[in-house]
């Protein structure tokens, strides 16, 4: 049976203009799709302009959140459907950043994602403990809870992916052992099965926190690793496509 084939993300978070795209172009010049399936997720304002500047390549792009509702009286906030006019393929969700920042809760980000469901884009669900929350020995209990909690019924026979981020090693340079990253994603797959039967087999679960390009084939060679949701090292291209390459 052949392994399915890697999910490489990249966040760029609240970073880039649109001098940045010729970092994304160097990434599409390199990739073509076989290897690993990879994504940009760049600001909104970068949306369109990256959609069209990497039109006809084997790089999607996404966004890093949306809207619940189709459109109203929300100043500032973006819904699902104008993130696929623009371009947008995919769209992350929960991120902690937002979770911790913004006050976002497993029902809103479930509601989201029916948002994206509606709109035709392609979520990555992202949950992940605190280090107090591992140290109490809750790690599993706190990202289980969430995965429940996020996942609405909707994404069923759907295409998203979830990406495990333990909230202490964003960022920090900090890991989890192989073994700690092993577990949890085993007991994510476990959990996607009890909520979606042979289906939960399908998505493929993203480590996210500190990876780069020497730590990637480790990790994305660890059991039930489908992938990776890369935030800094997806700035630049040459880090990006090292990771790319540990597929």
């Amino acid at each position: 049976m052949t392994a399915p084939t890697p999910f490489i993300a990249g966040n760029w978070k609240m970073n880039g203009t649109r001098a940045s795209i010729a970092e994304a172009r160097a990434v599409a010049a390199q990739v073509d799709g076989r290897r690993a399936r990879v994504a940009i997720c760049p600001p909104t304002t970068l949306i369109e302009p990256m959609s069209e500047a990497l039109a006809g390549t084997a790089v999607l792009v996404g966004a890093q959140d949306c809207h619940c509702d189709e459109a109203g009286a929300f100043t500032g906030d973006i819904s699902a459907e104008m993130l696929a006019d623009a371009g947008a393929k995919l769209v992350i969700l929960g991120h902690s950043e937002r979770r911790a920042g913004y006050g976002e809760t497993d029902e809103l980000v479930a509601r989201k994602a029916r948002a994206s469901v509606r709109a035709g884009l392609e979520p990555i669900v992202c949950v992940g403990e605190t280090l107090e929350q591992r140290k109490a020995g809750k790690a599993l209990e706190v990202v289980i809870g969430q995965l429940k909690g996020s996942l609405p019924r909707e994404l069923d026979r759907r295409a998203y992916s979830v990406a495990y981020e333990p909230v202490w090693a964003i960022g920090t340079g900090l890991t989890p052992s192989l073994p700690e990253i092993e577990e949890m994603h085993t007991a994510i797959r476990a959990t996607l099965r009890e909520l979606f039967g042979d289906n939960g087999d399908k998505p493929p679960i993203l480590y996210g926190g500190s990876v780069k390009p020497d730590n990637a084939a480790a990790i994305l060679h660890a059991a039930e690793v489908g992938g990776a949701l890369v935030g800094g090292a997806s700035l630049k291209a040459e880090e990006f496509l090292a990771i790319n390459n540990a597929a």
